[in-house]
């Protein structure tokens, strides 16, 4: 699956130690862009994720995969992710004039001025 996002919020980074060795884990919240946005818990596993540089505000477009596990009778819902990269915003180039130029431009005539009455009106 996949979701473009802007990042609300880093939470601290979380590491220990399993059955499998040492894990880390950076859980972000970010915040989706439809009519109705949602706020989503992401989770980021490993060392994989150093090289994004996260910024609150920014756009960012995350794949993940979606994983419930039940624990002791209650089920647990996890969106990890497996792809980020942040989303290049480049913004248009002001249009610009040349300030020479503004005087040569002749005013819109006025269709409705008394220079463009028309006399043979057949009423």
């Amino acid at each position: 699956m996949q979701l473009t996002a802007k990042l609300i919020q880093t939470l601290p980074l979380q590491s220990g130690t399993g059955r499998n060795g040492e894990w880390k884990k950076q859980d972000i919240i970010v915040e989706t862009q439809d009519q109705y946005p949602k706020k989503i818990c992401v989770s980021l596993w490993g060392t994989k994720f150093q090289h994004v540089q996260l910024n609150a505000g920014d756009l960012y477009t995350i794949d993940f995969d979606v994983e419930s596990r039940e624990f002791n009778g209650r089920w647990y819902t996890d969106v990890k992710a497996w792809r980020v990269e942040a989303q290049t915003t480049q913004k248009a180039a002001p249009t610009t004039y040349p300030n020479d130029d503004y005087d040569e431009i002749p005013p819109p005539e006025n269709p409705f001025s008394d220079a463009n009455e028309i006399d043979d009106i057949p009423f």
